[in-house]
């Protein structure tokens, strides 16, 4: 019954078209009203403990410097030198957005920002060369939910704080992973345009030419190894490591590459603020569920349901990750990561699932949400940018849907290919 109640609650709020921040709370409210403990002071003191921590500083600075990234000419850099190495190939443009994807991600850490980077710059110019518009715009969305996997991520910040594992240890989990989901593209790209003798082939740059766009573009290439590199020599933290990407990305916009002016850096800080604000409301409503969570003892009622599975790890991940893949065709990144945390974490531990390994899996299950109907954010952000109606790249995102799929099936049945690279970039 009170997993009835707090569901029902949750998705009549939705269903209504009520904020998710708000709906959490509503659904929060109607649980403590079953409960018999309804209290405003619990709810005011449990939001502010949810966003009371140290480490979601990250947040804003690691979205403040996607902006900067964008404006400041990284990415469009960064575009480039992936366009002299591999864009002479056939289908080259399709190789150029999973090469630039990568390294995006290892910038920004936001499915969003990479993707309408990428759909500014790429799509035009495909289309241009003769590539299907619904395939590649199917391409570039999901080239762009790699950078929730990849470090440094949002989503790894997010499930770090609300299930107290190591974001450090997240991270350095998450490389491997991310870039088996890029490879995954690649072949299911080769497989796509195989067929395709319409599009037009770059002509081949020449090393010269490789070497301006490597030395042109080094300032935007090296901040990924500052990042990651800080992290995991322990010379920085996560959060620490947030601030150095953005003031990198404030300086060499401004004094190296010349394309930020301090005109744009108001609305540039306006909007990253925007965004930290939604997420950090979002983080501090879902506070209040993830205590009421804890009192209602809803994770052991919903392990009850799930007793059987419980003996095969394995089996038990593969449930799991099929209802995280149903949730977030209904619900934002966000909000799934925040609802259903607090609720399987425990069951995870039961089961004596390693928690860094679970939150890689889960992380890149809600990754891929991003890009499946009905919500699929990414999928709207690349239908707006690129221009493309949603038909087309419904049509176009199935192929890539599947490889990134079958890398979560891959990585379900053989963990080693996550824990094994875990450990030895941990140096143990």
């Amino acid at each position: 019954m009170t997993i009835a109640v707090f569901l029902v609650a949750l998705c009549a709020a939705l269903a209504i078209g009520v904020p998710v921040a708000f709906a959490l709370i509503v659904c929060s409210v109607a649980l403590m009203l079953h409960m018999n403990l309804f209290s405003a002071e619990i709810i005011a003191q449990n939001m502010v403990t949810g966003a009371d921590n140290f480490q979601l500083l990250a947040i804003p600075f690691f979205l403040l410097a996607g902006e900067l990234m964008n404006a400041g000419g990284l990415s469009k850099r960064i575009v480039h030198f992936a366009m002299t190495f591999v864009g002479h190939y056939h289908g080259g443009l399709g190789y150029v957005v999973i090469f630039a994807a990568i390294i995006l991600a290892a910038l920004s850490g936001s499915a969003a920002a990479d993707t309408a980077a990428l759909a500014a710059f790429l799509l035009p110019m495909m289309r241009s060369s003769g590539y299907d518009a619904g395939q590649s715009a199917g391409l570039i969305a999901a080239g762009g939910i790699v950078a929730p996997v990849i470090p440094p991520s949002v989503g790894f910040i997010i499930f770090g704080v609300a299930a107290n594992v190591s974001i450090t240890q997240l991270f350095l989990g998450g490389i491997v992973p991310g870039l088996m989901m890029a490879a995954s593209l690649i072949v299911a790209w080769a497989f796509v345009v195989r067929n395709n003798h319409n599009i037009k082939v770059l002509p081949k740059a020449s090393w010269r030419e490789r070497g301006k766009a490597t030395v042109d573009g080094a300032f935007a290439l090296v901040m990924p190894a500052i990042v990651l590199g800080g992290i995991r020599f322990g010379i920085v933290t996560p959060t620490e490591a947030a601030v150095v990407a953005a003031v990198y990305a404030l300086v060499v916009g401004l004094l190296v590459y010349r394309e930020l002016s301090f005109s744009q850096l108001y609305g540039l800080f306006l909007a990253a603020g925007k965004m930290s604000a939604i997420v950090m409301f979002l983080i501090a409503a879902a506070g209040v569920s993830a205590w009421l969570i804890a009192q209602a003892n809803i994770p052991a009622q919903f392990g009850a349901l799930l007793e059987p599975f419980k003996d095969n790890p394995t089996l038990f991940l593969i449930v799991l990750m099929a209802l995280v893949f149903a949730v977030g065709t209904a619900l934002d990144f966000g909000p799934t990561v925040l609802i259903l945390t607090p609720i399987l974490m425990p069951l995870v531990r039961e089961v004596g699932i390693n928690p860094v390994y679970f939150g890689v899996l889960f992380i890149m299950v809600n990754a891929i949400g991003l890009i499946t109907p009905p919500v699929g954010i990414v999928l709207n952000v690349v239908c707006g940018v690129g221009k493309v109606s949603m038909d087309k790249v419904l049509k176009g995102i199935w192929p890539f849907l599947l490889a990134q799929s079958l890398v979560v099936v891959l990585l379900i049945l053989f963990p080693s290919l996550v824990i094994e690279p875990l450990q030895w970039l941990r140096g143990r």
